[in-house]
C-alpha cells in the first residue's frame, strides 16, 4: 500500500516513521503542504491520503482525487466537518477520522477557563510594563460557579471529570444523555443551561443544527457576564454576537480556541504580514478575550495517536490487515 501524507508537521515525522514501519507500508510519503487544487497531482498512483483539517474537500476535489487512483482520505482529526461525505461516497472515496484521548483538549478546556476567570491576560500585559497593581484584575473561583457543559460526548465527559475536582456546579446539555455523565452533572434542557450557567464550555460537532448557538437570541437567555470557552467549532458562534456581548458587558470574558476563517492563518508564521481578517484582530485586543492558535489537541500523546490511529483507518480502509 502506498500512503501520501499531507500538512505534515516536523513533530509528526518520527511517529509517521514509526507506524509506517509497524504497519508495513509499501511506501510512505510525507509532505508540508496542504491537498489542495494545486498539489492534487502529488496523489497520483498512491493509494491513501492523510490530512488535516485546514481544507475543504468538496465534490470537486473528492472526484480529483479519484481519478488519480487515490480511494481511500482519512484526515488525523477528530472532526470530519470539512469532508463532504456524501460526495465522497458517490465518488468512491472512502474517508475516516482519527482518534486521540479527550484528555488534551480537556485540560486545555480547564485552563482556558481558569485563565479568563483569573484575568491573566491583563495581568501578564501588566508585569510587561512593571505595572503590578491589583485593580480590576479580582477573579472567581471555579467553586463558587456553575459551568455549563454544551456537548456530552468523550469531550464533555473529562471536562465534567476535572470539574468535579473543582467543587463546580456543573449542568449538561446534548441532545443524547451519555451514560459516562453519570454523577458528574446535571442535565438541563437547553434553555435552563443558558440562564444557570456561569461558564459554558462548548464540545459539540459542526452540523446544521449546531451553526451560530450562539447568537443575539441565546446570548439574552445568559446571565449577564456569562464566561464562553469554545475548543470546539468555530460555526457554533456568531461572531458579530461575541463583538456586541463584548462590548456591552454581557460577555464577562470570551476564551476560544478556534475562529472563523483561522485555516488561512493557524498554524503558520505571520510575524511579517498583514492578517486579514478584521473581527480576529477586534476580538484579540479586548483584555477579556484570549484567542489561541487551534492548539487544544496539541499535545505529544494526542499527536502520536493521531498519527497511528489514521494510519490503521487507512489500511483498514484499503482492506489490509492491521499488524500490531
Amino acid at each position: 500500500m502506498r500512503i501520501a501524507a499531507f500538512e505534515v508537521r516536523s513533530d509528526e515525522r518520527d511517529e509517521f516513521a514509526r507506524q509506517a514501519a509497524r504497519a508495513g507500508v509499501d511506501e510512505l510519503t510525507l509532505h508540508t503542504e496542504k491537498l489542495d487544487v494545486e498539489h492534487l497531482d502529488l496523489v497520483r498512483g498512491y493509494d491513501a491520503a492523510l490530512v488535516l483539517g485546514m481544507v475543504r474537500y468538496d465534490r470537486e476535489l473528492l472526484e480529483a482525487l479519484a481519478t488519480r487512483g487515490c480511494r481511500v482520505l482519512v484526515t488525523r482529526t477528530r472532526g470530519m466537518d470539512h469532508i463532504d461525505q456524501q460526495a465522497a461516497l458517490d465518488a468512491g472515496v472512502a474517508v475516516a477520522n482519527t482518534w486521540y484521548a479527550p484528555d488534551s483538549v480537556a485540560d486545555f478546556t480547564l485552563m482556558l477557563t481558569l485563565v479568563a476567570l483569573r484575568k491573566y491576560k491583563p495581568a501578564v500585559y501588566r508585569q510587561n510594563v512593571n505595572d503590578f497593581s491589583l485593580g480590576g484584575l479580582q477573579g472567581r473561583t471555579l467553586a463558587s460557579l456553575t459551568v455549563g457543559i454544551m456537548g456530552t460526548g468523550a469531550i464533555g465527559c473529562a471536562v465534567a471529570r476535572r470539574l468535579a475536582g473543582f467543587g463546580s456546579r456543573v449542568l449538561a446539555y446534548d441532545t443524547r444523555r451519555n451514560p459516562a455523565m453519570e454523577g458528574l452533572g446535571t442535565y438541563v434542557e437547553l434553555d435552563d443551561l443558558l440562564s444557570q450557567s456561569d461558564v459554558i464550555t462548548f464540545h459539540l460537532p459542526a452540523t446544521e443544527e449546531t451553526y451560530h448557538m450562539v447568537c443575539h437570541a441565546s446570548m439574552a437567555k445568559m446571565r449577564d457576564g456569562v464566561v464562553l470557552v469554545n475548543t470546539a467549532r468555530a460555526s457554533l458562534m456568531d461572531v458579530d454576537t461575541l463583538i456586541d456581548g463584548i462590548e456591552s458587558g454581557k460577555i464577562g470574558a470570551l476564551a476560544m480556541d478556534v475562529f472563523a476563517g483561522e485555516s488561512e492563518i493557524y498554524h503558520e508564521s505571520h510575524v511579517n504580514d498583514i492578517i486579514a481578517n478584521r473581527d480576529m484582530a477586534y476580538l484579540r485586543q479586548f483584555p477579556n478575550t484570549v484567542l489561541t492558535q487551534h492548539m487544544a489537541f496539541y499535545t505529544r500523546e494526542a499527536v502520536e495517536e493521531m498519527v497511528s490511529h489514521a494510519m490503521d483507518a487507512a489500511l483498514r480502509l484499503y482492506g489490509q490487515e492491521v499488524r500490531d
